[in-house]
């Protein structure tokens, strides 16, 4: 109902020009871009170093950490593709001594 508005609809469109001309600038602004630069990168080192302490805690308290479930989950995976072709060579096997 409000989009079909003609008033919403401007007040939209003027909002969506403003906000691109607003970030334009921003992204122009060489300053404010080197901020965020530096913000992303602290950010990831920050990132880094929970991920790190993360893992030392986790083999502190002798619990597996993501990579190591990971690992695991691939392991299964595996085995259980092992056990399928297995599974089909022994009924390929059963099924020609039938005959």
């Amino acid at each position: 109902m409000l989009k079909n508005n003609p008033v919403v609809k401007k007040l939209v469109e003027t909002g969506e020009e403003r906000v691109g001309k607003l970030a334009q600038q921003l992204m122009s602004n060489e300053k404010f871009v080197t901020m965020v630069q530096t913000l992303v990168s602290r950010s990831l080192a920050a990132k880094g170093t929970m991920d790190s302490a993360l893992r030392s805690a986790l083999a502190a308290m002798n619990l597996p950490s993501t990579a190591d479930v990971e690992q695991l989950r691939t392991k299964v995976d595996d085995l259980e593709r092992l056990l399928s072709s297995i599974e089909s060579k022994v009924d390929t096997l059963a099924s020609s001594r039938k005959k």
